[in-house]
């Protein structure tokens, strides 16, 4: 059994699609944009919940495991852009990102980190971005989030590998989301340029990387940030 947050859209409603086409049944979390593209039917559900609020996300893995009584993946996806130069970002723009990017990773992996262990096994997997280590023009605050996923990520999969949980990232470069609608339409010919194979990634292609992750194949793989980024990053590291 799978949760995934942030399953209605973009790349969680690939994941939510992806992990159920492997035969798992699939909870996932919505904000304020309903089911979306992620609609409930057979072995998937989706549910509100405020992924920055602790007692909203214990609500909703309580619920879940009192239905199913296991968690054997999680997926943290929710996340959201705050975008804006360093002088103009408000301290709004940075709780904001900051309570959805890394707290609600943080509130939802505790909530199912001890049911984990009492089963003796698991996979979390924690949706970063290139720019978490690269860092962007006017992301400082998403860029600094996505930083401390991945930090979190590697610490975390230290702690618990001997619990047979393995805890891995998945960092995207430039994804056709509505979340990056804007900068593709703004700079997108000129960020493509810059991608060695020459075009963006789908949610899709970043679901395959989460669903391998999940799977019996990936068993030896943990405290890893598994970039799938068109070969931009290679680039911006010379």
């Amino acid at each position: 059994m799978a949760l995934v947050t942030g399953g209605a859209k973009g790349i969680g409603a690939a994941v939510v699609r992806r992990l159920a086409d492997e035969g798992a049944k699939v909870y996932f979390t919505f904000h304020t944009s309903g089911a979306g593209e992620a609609a409930p039917k057979g072995r998937v559900f989706g549910f509100p919940c405020d992924v920055r609020k602790k007692n909203d996300v214990e609500a909703f893995v309580g619920r879940v495991l009192e239905r199913e009584s296991r968690v054997d993946v999680l997926v943290n996806n929710a996340g959201i852009i705050r975008d804006g130069l360093f002088l103009a970002l408000s301290e709004e723009d940075w709780e904001d990102v900051w309570a959805t990017n890394l707290m609600g990773t943080v509130y939802f992996t505790r909530a199912v980190l001890r049911p984990m262990i009492l089963q003796r096994g698991g996979r979390i997997i924690n949706l970063s971005s290139i720019v978490g280590e690269l860092g962007g023009v006017g992301q400082a605050n998403y860029a600094a989030s996505k930083g401390a996923v991945n930090a979190l990520t590697k610490s975390l999969a230290a702690e618990v590998a001997s619990k047979n949980i393995l805890v891995n990232a998945v960092s995207p470069g430039m994804v056709n989301t509505a979340m990056s609608g804007a900068a593709r339409a703004a700079f997108g010919e000129k960020i493509k340029e810059r991608i060695p194979v020459g075009s963006f990634a789908e949610p899709e292609e970043i679901a395959e990387v989460v669903a391998f992750l999940a799977s019996e194949e990936a068993r030896y793989i943990t405290g890893q940030i598994i970039t799938v980024d068109g070969g931009i990053s290679l680039l911006s590291r010379r």
